[in-house]
């Protein structure tokens, strides 16, 4: 039992090193500011970054048969120091765009792997409970990111010149150490029977209902996750004329009660029936929706925006258990087809930039109500269990 915590302790704060992706959210929005971009063209950022987990996802999977779960762990940890150093060389919207890159190709690669190596530890227990703690580590790293660009954009310390960049060595110096953790710690991995998957066995896993609901499932995640990460301050903006430092404190509410979802999260999922408790969490959802598209009032959006943290914050745990489980033998396929979802955080802030240059941010909660509407649907297919 204590080498099993001693094992899980690095992986944990690669947890936190994953949630670096979410800085993308806040960082739009001072890009936008400090470039003079439309709502459509900051939004490429965010969707530029989930954009590769369509592209590396399955062949990060196959990656995994072949190099083992570790090892594609820390290639993903390199890449994302790679992508935090760029901004430090160059602040221009080119490089913004490869740095943002990078950033989503070594987080598919992580996202990816890091599931599968958890299984690896921890051999059995309460999956979804498991993971949904590896998401309240993450989203500390998420909620942290707008009070440090913040903290750096008011210059009350010393920047360097960096202003709100000073995130990203900040976030580079953890991920450093989280890189050192990892590769000084062993990690028995059982090798992989039979012959590796190809491709088209890969996506042929889709044809299992199951399968592709999850897949649809995690897409909507990530878009209301990344939807409302970039649009709470927006329509902080719009509806109540707050400057952008101040209405930052939305990204930073809602991934404070996306924490708190994950922390009370792996506590109920051991205790309550997933099925229900994931019901639960998308009435939240529902209900949240209401709240940013009638709400003028900064206490119901503040409301609304906290409802939106805690039910889409064990979402996407529930969804990848509940997918890994239904093909035990194809664990790394499966997960790889699973981040792939997460193509959804390309998809919907694209459609909600659209939305909003044309409607205001109504536009973009419909778009986001949408999703929703479809975690609904995927209620009965949840297991009871996980």
């Amino acid at each position: 039992m204590t080498t099993k915590k001693m094992t899980i302790a690095p992986i944990m704060l690669c947890f936190f090193a994953m949630g670096f992706v979410d800085l993308v959210g806040i960082a739009s929005n001072f890009v936008k500011a400090d470039l003079k971009l439309s709502d459509a063209t900051a939004n490429v950022f965010p969707s530029l970054v989930f954009f590769w987990f369509l592209i590396f996802s399955v062949p990060t999977g196959m990656l995994m048969n072949k190099i083992g779960r570790k090892k594609t762990v820390l290639i993903s940890l390199i890449i994302t120091f790679l992508s935090l150093f760029l901004p430090l060389v160059n602040y221009s919207y080119w490089m913004m765009l490869v740095s943002f890159s990078l950033l989503g190709i070594g987080n598919a690669l992580m996202q990816t792997s890091i599931n599968p190596l958890v299984m690896t530890v921890i051999k059995g227990g309460n999956l979804a409970a498991t993971f949904t703690f590896g998401q309240f580590v993450k989203a500390i790293a998420s909620f942290l990111a707008p009070y440090i660009a913040m903290w750096g954009a008011m210059a009350t310390i010393p920047t360097f010149g960096l202003e709100w960049r000073i995130l990203f060595p900040i976030y580079m110096i953890i991920g450093i150490f989280a890189t050192l953790m990892l590769a000084s710690t062993p990690i028995e991995e059982e090798p992989i029977e039979g012959k590796p998957s190809t491709f088209f066995e890969c996506f042929s896993l889709l044809g299992k209902p199951i399968v592709l609901l999850s897949f649809f499932s995690i897409m909507c995640h990530v878009g209301i996750d990344v939807g409302t990460n970039t649009t709470a301050p927006k329509i902080l903006q719009e509806r109540l004329g707050m400057e952008l430092n101040d209405a930052a404190f939305a990204t930073s509410l809602y991934f404070i009660f996306r924490t708190l979802g994950c922390l009370t999260g792996s506590f109920f999922l051991r205790v309550m029936n997933n099925r229900l408790f994931f019901a639960i969490s998308v009435v939240m959802m529902a209900l949240s929706m209401c709240g940013l598209y009638l709400g003028t009032d900064k206490t119901v959006l503040y409301i609304a925006i906290a409802l939106v943290g805690y039910g889409n914050s064990n979402i996407f745990s529930l969804t990848m258990a509940r997918a890994l489980q239904s093909v035990p033998e194809k664990q790394n396929e499966v997960s790889g087809l699973m981040i792939m979802g997460l193509f959804g955080g390309t998809i919907f802030p694209l459609l909600m930039g659209f939305a909003s240059d044309e409607i205001g941010q109504i536009g973009a909660v419909l778009v986001m109500s949408m999703g929703v509407l479809y975690l609904f649907s995927y209620i009965p297919k949840m297991s009871k269990q996980a």
